[in-house]
């Protein structure tokens, strides 16, 4: 499912304009791109979370000089799914 997907099945629920619910869920990625970047997390109860996860520093390997490298300690974003939302998935 695309962004467009997604504003066409809101727009489809709800009545409102296109235009206004993509202004809308762009602004909403907007605001958790931006708390995840300020190492804020970002909960929504019955949904889930987005979060970021510190990578630990790690050896791995060059494989076309065949040397071995240092990635240093990072953090990615993620998301937890929440329980009531987990489950209701898997049935």
């Amino acid at each position: 499912m695309t962004k467009a997907d997604v504003v066409n099945q809101i727009a489809q629920k709800t009545g409102l304009d296109k235009t206004d619910i993509l202004t809308c869920v762009e602004g909403f990625m907007e605001v958790v791109k931006e708390s995840l970047v300020n190492d804020e997390n970002v909960y929504l109860r019955g949904f889930g979370s987005f979060i970021t996860k510190k990578r630990a520093a790690k050896a791995a390997r060059d494989i076309l000089k065949n040397t071995t490298i240092t990635v240093p300690e990072h953090k990615i974003p993620a998301f937890k799914p929440a329980k009531t939302f987990a489950i209701s998935v898997r049935k």
